[in-house]
């Protein structure tokens, strides 16, 4: 049996803190879904819409809730996933988040964008960023919206242009704030390969560079610019894809990238801090991940 999907972070906040943001259909209508619709005592837990993946409607079917864990199936391409949840003291005012997520294909199942439910492990990525952000008090990141084809993003980051730029061409700092080891050759017409230059088959090439304004990465099937503008002492990030396949948009893949700004902005906001204490995803390749902090 394939094991689980295994992300676990660490929240700023009290355990029970965390558990309401977890269990209150309103709060997770801006940290999670489109729609909630949570009534414990009668073993409801759902949520669906547009930011859901197959959300048409709601699926999940709640299992086990008390004041640690919440467990639930949910039903994603004929087969029933068991998604849990559980929460830990990590001291007084912080919380350890656990997500195990079983039927995840194997990542290269999920890469290939072929089966909804390998977009489970960046779902869950970005949701639970944006769960942590939302219980520290700070800007949620924006959400997937699965029933448009435009993968266009704006935040602001509470750091200068240069800064940000730094993190997104040079490979030590790429690797702090992403969690992922990478090679990059910082020129137009140079590479950019997650993990190395040796795990990826199909690196991307730059072919914009600009200063403290712009980055531009292409794939064969795929376009990644990252535009930045000064603002307010801080930045301005406009990050878009395009160029895709448009009868199979790369969900998948912009969930991860909108996970890795979650990250991007906390690393520059929260004093270099990452979330992040261990993450296992099914058929990672060895090197994928970095492993020192």
């Amino acid at each position: 049996m394939t094991p689980p999907t295994l992300l676990r972070a660490r929240a700023q906040a009290p355990l029970a803190t965390v558990h309401r943001a977890l269990t209150d259909a309103d709060a997770m209508r801006v940290w999670l879904a489109e729609h909630a619709d949570v009534d414990l005592a009668r073993q409801r837990y759902v949520f669906w819409g547009r930011y859901t993946p197959d959300g048409a409607e709601p699926r999940q079917r709640l299992v086990h809730v008390d004041d640690t864990t919440l467990r639930f199936i949910w039903p994603l391409g004929g087969e029933d996933a068991t998604t849990e949840i559980s929460l830990a003291e990590d001291g007084p005012d912080a919380t350890l988040i656990t997500l195990t997520q079983t039927h995840v294909p194997p990542w290269s199942v999920a890469v290939a964008e072929t089966h909804v439910r390998g977009m489970l492990p960046t779902f869950w990525e970005l949701s639970i960023a944006n769960l942590v952000d939302y219980v520290e008090g700070r800007e949620l990141t924006p959400k997937c919206d699965f029933t448009t084809l435009r993968m266009r993003g704006q935040v602001t980051i509470g750091a200068a242009p240069g800064e940000v730029y730094d993190s997104l061409i040079d490979p030590e700092r790429y690797r702090r704030w992403f969690g992922a080891n990478v090679d990059i050759e910082a020129r137009v017409g140079g590479r950019f390969a997650m993990g190395s230059l040796d795990l990826d088959d199909e690196p991307a090439i730059i072919v914009e560079l600009e200063p403290e304004r712009k980055v531009v990465l292409e794939w064969p099937s795929l376009v990644a610019t990252w535009e930045l503008e000064g603002t307010d002492g801080g930045t301005r990030l406009t990050f878009v894809n395009s160029g895709f396949d448009e009868e199979r948009p790369p969900y998948g893949g912009w969930l991860g990238w909108l996970g890795g700004v979650a990250s991007l902005r906390r690393y520059h906001e929260v004093r270099h801090d990452i979330i992040w204490v261990d993450v296992r995803l099914p058929g990672l390749p060895d090197g994928m991940l970095a492993t020192e902090p």
